[in-house]
C-alpha cells in the first residue's frame, strides 16, 4: 500500500510539473504591415477615402487582401512588406472595378527598406521588422501605360515599422 501511494505521489508531482502547451496568443504582435492613410491633396488635413483600390504585388494576380477584401473603400490601408527581399513593388489601381476603363488610374510604388529579424517566443516565432531607407524609402511611377498619376504626393511619417499602432505613410491625392 506505500508503494501505490509513493507511486501515486511521484506521479502527480511529475505530471504538475509540466509546462502549458505553448499556444500563441492572437494579440501578439508579429511581423508588422506598412499602414498608410489616404488624404485630400488640396486639403492636407482631411482623410479622403480612395474608391475601389485595388493593391497588387509585382509578380502577383490578385490584390492585397484587407478586412476580408481586395477593394479598399476607405482612408486607411495596411499591406505586408517582404521578408524575404529589402524592396516590394506594389501597382496601386484606382476604381479598379469600374466598368469604364478610362476611370481606372494605376500608380506603382516600389518601397525600399531593411529587413530585421526579432525572436518574439517559443510559440510565436519570429518577427521581421523594417527600417525604410533613408535616402531613397519608395520611388513612385506611372503605370506602363502612362495615365497621369492619381499619387500627388507620399510623406513617411515613420521609418521604423515595427506595429500596426501608427501611421507610417501618407498618400496624398
Amino acid at each position: 500500500m506505500k508503494y501505490i501511494l509513493l507511486l501515486l505521489l511521484a506521479l502527480t508531482v511529475t505530471f504538475s510539473s509540466c509546462e502549458k502547451d505553448d499556444i500563441c496568443d492572437a494579440a501578439t504582435s508579429t511581423t508588422p504591415r506598412l499602414i498608410i492613410n489616404f488624404y485630400d491633396f488640396n486639403n492636407p488635413t482631411t482623410a479622403k477615402p480612395v474608391t475601389d483600390l485595388t493593391i497588387i504585388a509585382e509578380g502577383m494576380t490578385e490584390g492585397v487582401t484587407f478586412n476580408s477584401s481586395t477593394l479598399i473603400n476607405g482612408s486607411t490601408v495596411a499591406i505586408p512588406l517582404m521578408t524575404t527581399a529589402d524592396k516590394v513593388k506594389f501597382k496601386f489601381i484606382l476604381n479598379y472595378e469600374n466598368t469604364d476603363t478610362s476611370l481606372t488610374n494605376e500608380d506603382d510604388i516600389e518601397f525600399f527598406y531593411t529587413r530585421t529579424t526579432v525572436f518574439i517566443s517559443r510559440a510565436c516565432g519570429y518577427a521581421t521588422n523594417y527600417e525604410l531607407n533613408k535616402t531613397t524609402p519608395y520611388t513612385l511611377t506611372d503605370a506602363a501605360i502612362a495615365d497621369e498619376k492619381w499619387i500627388q504626393e507620399i510623406v513617411v511619417l515613420t521609418r521604423s515599422i515595427t506595429n500596426e499602432n501608427e501611421t507610417h505613410i501618407e498618400i496624398y491625392h
